[in-house]
């Protein structure tokens, strides 16, 4: 009961210290709220009006040897294609970006053409150009339809059905959700923003807690007093998980208020109340997990520039499952659930495609992450019964 009041006493005092401080508390409890869901619903919108704007608007096409298929570009021009003369250096144009890309027709077409034979046509592009992906991917299904319509009447003037060329007919049943569909733009850089909003949403606390006080020498007077110092350590973390929370929970609702003002964006991800539960469960143990991980860094740090040396790395972690899904993508097993970092990541991704997480998923990941933050309290504790932390220099 004593080490509960000295805890609750310390969490107060570090709570009343950073409420003085309104810049920080302005900082710590309003940057992340305001600024993750600016830069989420800013991508998603500008991403969407951007593809949007590029399919409805006239393609610009230049193409070289037009003369040799007068039909085909007759046919492009009423598909809502604007054919140009080509520029003097195709490569130069293309790797300058001052066209996207161009078609050439060979001489050899109207011969080929006229024998019924394939007659080659060369789309020139840069395939690690993002911004061309979808003028070529246009350019591709225009030239597909009209070579399937010409093949479809050559076979008709020779009397055989054009069903006759396809031996096997292909459909496609996608199980995708809608929320999994829409979500797609959204899966690849929710996860981060909310895995370090609150892997390191106390940070501005504990680290003025611990290596703040430290440098500041207030930290031996209050290892003086006859609290025990796993209730004072404990009542830090207690305090920056309480702020890291807040900030979590006003970042969850400010995504609600966003979707609610950028349709496009509401389309993408689902943000019903109990979607916003199910992140903030999730992201609960990230919270004690970072807030410990700081502590037990933080303690041992001799200054502040010391101890915020560490964000540099620790800002990286959350981005690894993301770069690994990426490059190796995996199928869901219940052991990523008990991997930090993959786990909330793959969490994530079930809520925003709007999936079921079982009762064993959740056993397993609440487990492990509430134990890992566990080990780290302990850990951060323990290194607080060193004598030499009162120490400053």
């Amino acid at each position: 009961m004593k080490s509960f009041r000295a805890l609750m006493t310390v969490m107060r005092k570090e709570l009343r210290d950073l409420f003085r401080d309104r810049r920080t508390l302005l900082l710590a409890l309003g940057l992340s709220p305001l600024l993750t869901p600016l830069l989420i619903i800013g991508l998603g919108t500008l991403g969407e009006s951007r593809a949007r704007s590029q399919i409805e608007k006239p393609l610009e096409l230049p193409v070289v040897g037009r003369e040799h298929a007068p039909n085909l570009i007759a046919w492009l021009e009423g598909q809502n294609v604007t054919i140009k003369a080509p520029p003097k250096d195709i490569n130069a144009a293309i790797a300058s970006q001052e066209e996207d890309v161009v078609l050439r027709i060979g001489p050899e077409f109207p011969e080929q053409w006229r024998k019924s034979l394939p007659a080659p046509l060369e789309i020139i592009q840069d395939s690690t150009r993002q911004d061309a992906e979808i003028p070529v991917r246009r350019l591709q299904g225009l030239l597909s339809a009209y070579g399937g319509q010409a093949g479809s009447l050559r076979l008709l003037a020779r009397g055989v059905s054009p069903g006759a060329a396809s031996a096997i007919q292909i459909r496609k049943t996608d199980l995708a959700t809608p929320e999994a569909q829409r979500g797609r733009v959204l899966s690849f850089i929710l996860p981060y923003f909310l895995i370090i909003s609150a892997f390191l949403g106390g940070v501005s606390l504990i680290l003025d807690a611990t290596a703040g006080e430290r440098e500041r020498q207030s930290l031996e007077p209050l290892l003086a007093t006859p609290a025990p110092r796993g209730a004072i350590v404990s009542g830090k973390i207690a305090a920056a998980c309480v702020i890291a929370l807040i900030s979590l929970l006003l970042t969850l609702l400010a995504f609600k208020l966003g979707a609610l003002l950028s349709p496009s964006v509401g389309r993408q991800m689902e943000v019903s109340f109990m979607a916003i539960g199910k992140l903030l469960l999730i992201l609960m143990p990230m919270v004690f997990i970072g807030t410990t991980l700081l502590t037990y860094l933080a303690a041992a740090a001799k200054s502040m520039k010391e101890a915020q040396s560490h964000m540099t790395w620790l800002m990286l972690l959350p981005m690894l499952p993301t770069i690994v899904l990426m490059v190796n993508p995996v199928k869901t097993q219940l052991w990523q659930f008990a991997v930090p970092f993959l786990a909330q990541n793959q969490l994530i991704l079930k809520v925003v495609r709007g999936e079921v997480i079982t009762a064993q998923q959740w056993a397993v990941y609440l487990a492990t992450g509430f134990g890992l933050a566990a080990i780290l309290w302990f850990a951060a504790t323990r290194r607080y019964q060193q004598e030499r932390l009162a120490i400053s220099g």
